[in-house]
């Protein structure tokens, strides 16, 4: 057991898996159902649900199933308006879904993991069963490869301790560390990364990094499309992903 794990707060973490579940599977679970599932007992998960409901953090329809309340849609507002560059990434990436007839993300790095900020989809015949808030494994992604080349030695050294990087998403993910850190210089040399069927079979990225004012990476966006297309219009791509990214960077 870590050793920050004697610092943690039961009733959070059981409060929280609780909307873990609710968030994946809305609506679809009465009480028993979610005491069942988080294996906790009837009497603790009713005070637990009460609790919640009382904070508008759940509420609980007609027939007792539970949803995701209003809380979390104002925290989730709070959120998004702590980082500036997400109504940049709206007014700037909706632009440029249109222009180019491609989805653009915005994502940032936790941990190991890219965590999807907000999509602007194009009308394409492929669209990507992506929405805020989906992480990915970062290595695995284009987006990721961008913020990992951002980090210092020691902080990059420290997410990436083994030397295989774990389940792949694709044939064609990267699971070798070695790899990975040769691919990181490039992204450093050239501004950019790529992923070439990694994260999702049939589908290619380009990211670029976003910055503060100080210049420092605070996310990432990435410009998405099938292989097919991605042959073509490698280049045009990568371009517009690097003018979109300096446009929304503070």
């Amino acid at each position: 057991m870590a050793e920050t794990d004697n610092y943690q707060v039961p009733a959070v973490r059981r409060a929280y898996d609780v909307l873990d579940l609710l968030a994946v599977e809305p609506g679809r679970h009465r009480l028993i159902e979610i005491a069942k599932r988080l294996e906790v007992n009837k009497s603790s998960m009713f005070a637990l649900l009460h609790t919640l409901e009382s904070l508008r953090l759940v509420e609980k329809n007609g027939d007792g199933r539970y949803a995701l309340g209003s809380a979390i849609g104002a925290l989730g507002s709070a959120f998004v308006r702590q980082y500036d560059y997400i109504a940049a990434f709206r007014r700037e990436a909706h632009a440029a879904a249109a222009a180019y007839g491609a989805t653009f993300q915005l994502a940032r790095l936790e941990g190991r993991e890219v965590v999807y900020l907000a999509i602007e989809e194009a009308l394409a015949p492929i669209r990507l069963a992506a929405s805020p808030g989906i992480r990915l494994p970062a290595h695995a992604t284009a987006l990721g490869k961008v913020l990992l080349a951002s980090l210092d030695g020691a902080a990059l050294d420290l997410l990436l301790q083994e030397e295989q990087l774990g389940a792949s998403s694709t044939p064609y993910t990267i699971t070798s560390r070695e790899r990975l850190l040769e691919q990181l210089e490039t992204v450093r040399a050239e501004g950019i990364a790529e992923d070439s069927q990694e994260a999702v079979l049939g589908i290619c990225c380009a990211a670029a990094p976003v910055r503060d004012p100080s210049g420092r990476v605070v996310a990432a966006i990435s410009c998405s499309m099938s292989v097919f297309e991605w042959a073509n219009r490698r280049e045009e791509i990568r371009q517009a992903v690097i003018a979109t990214a300096a446009r929304i960077s503070g």
